[in-house]
């Protein structure tokens, strides 16, 4: 799943295009049934990349639901990651997108934007009481004037140490950093002291620590970029001095690099910011890190961060009510936990989070960082703007990349990809 969200937001900027010239038919045609008329009929429910694990589970949501509103049938499509968001683009050119739909926000976004999705904040006005207020928000878009899916499933994750590292630099692994400036301290005395052999940070900054770092990343009604500004400059000129030293990976700016987790895995890293997945992960593919692994929350300047999938529904749908009512049903505090106790999710509803399942661990890894993550999403926010395309995230990586080399000033840098993607965002 984390792969599929990867690939999905890659084609998000073609998904625009295709879409643009068909917003007024597609919304206009969205069906003339009553989002709020009799619960009864056929319907279409698309996820993606999920039934080769999760088939039981999802048979039984629909079961469920069809059991709950008799005269309702729900069929149940499921989409390869590949292409997906290609393949939405073209069913909602063509008016044939499902009646209810798994998506990222930004695979969601452009489709919101070209009229194709419900506003659920306008049809379904009360469904907000039911999500954590942070996941309600991250499907708020102001810019497009409406609120356009029902939250789903969660994820955030700790941050991840490999003591060996620390202890081999000098360092005490007892006392790990809590803080930016702890991180970027540390950092420096770890470059220092091995001398290239490893690193301690694994990227250059993406958008979302960017936000955890207190940057204003957008304006107030969410129509442009602002993250080049002089709290944002200060973190690329931490950067800088990190790369100077050497205490982040020299190979992460390459174009080809393979990426923070593979890193870690090979302890060419000592830190990285994961989630539940990495956990597992470090167990099965690098035994002797995730033997000297250490968990503590994510290091934040604000709230943590956390990763949103939402469930729309079709603004073409021929049966929106049904639709709508089938979309709740899956995000329903109920069908939420039950998911959750089979991957490695946390839900989006109010409470849920509170279960035992999500409060107790014994004492391994794998519930330890289940039990910490949970706790974690009660204040967590999706930083990431649902508008934030895969072509401004490349940008930017490219553009520090310039910065860390000395190409360019941070303020260089930065204020190139905020002219790229405000000019994007405009268009």
């Amino acid at each position: 799943m984390k792969k599929s969200r990867i690939v999905v937001a890659g084609a998000a900027i073609a998904l625009t295009a295709m879409l643009g010239g068909c917003a007024a038919g597609g919304a206009d045609a969205g069906g003339g049934s009553d989002a709020n008329g009799e619960i009864t009929g056929d319907i279409t429910f698309q996820t993606w990349n999920l039934k080769a694990n999760f088939q039981e589970y999802f048979e039984g949501v629909i079961a469920d639901f069809e059991a709950e509103h008799p005269g309702t049938s729900v069929k149940w499509v499921d989409q390869p990651a590949e292409g997906y968001a290609d393949k939405l683009s073209a069913d909602a050119a063509a008016g044939t997108l499902p009646d209810v739909v798994n998506l990222d926000p930004g695979t969601g976004y452009p489709l919101a934007q070209a009229g194709m999705l419900m506003n659920i904040g306008e049809q379904d006005a009360s469904a907000k009481d039911l999500y954590l207020p942070e996941a309600w928000a991250a499907m708020e878009w102001k810019a497009l004037g409406g609120n356009f899916g029902y939250p789903w499933y969660l994820n955030t994750g700790p941050s991840m140490f490999n003591k060996a590292l620390f202890a081999e630099a000098g360092l005490d692994p007892e006392n790990l950093p809590e803080t930016y400036d702890e991180l970027f301290e540390q950092a420096g005395e770890m470059a220092a002291a091995v001398n290239g052999k490893y690193a301690m940070i694994g990227r250059t900054p993406n958008i979302e620590v960017f936000g955890m770092y207190g940057v204003d990343l957008m304006n107030a009604d969410q129509t442009e970029f602002t993250f080049n500004n002089a709290k944002g400059v200060e973190l690329v000129e931490k950067y800088q001095k990190l790369y100077d030293e050497g205490a982040f990976l020299p190979e992460s700016l390459a174009t080809d690099y393979t990426g923070v987790d593979k890193s870690f895995q090979s302890s060419k890293i000592a830190y990285m910011p994961g989630s539940a997945y990495n956990v597992q992960a470090l167990q099965d593919n690098a035994p002797t890190v995730f033997e000297n692994l250490e968990l503590t929350p994510l290091i934040t300047n604000e709230k943590p961060n956390m990763y949103i999938q939402l469930v729309a529904v079709s603004e073409q749908s021929k049966n929106k009510a049904t639709a709508k009512e089938f979309a709740r049903f899956v995000t329903s505090a109920k069908a939420q936990l039950d998911f959750a106790k089979v991957v490695n999710i946390f839900p989006s509803t109010v409470d849920t989070i509170n279960d035992e399942f999500f409060t107790s661990s014994d004492g391994t890894p794998n519930e330890d960082v289940r039990v910490m993550a949970a706790a974690q999403l009660k204040d967590a926010v999706v930083y990431s703007p649902a508008s934030f395309t895969e072509p401004m995230k490349s940008e930017l990586r490219d553009q520090l990349a310039q910065a860390m080399l000395g190409e360019k000033t941070a303020q260089e840098a930065l204020d190139a990809v905020v002219e790229y993607s405000n000019q994007r965002l405009s268009n």
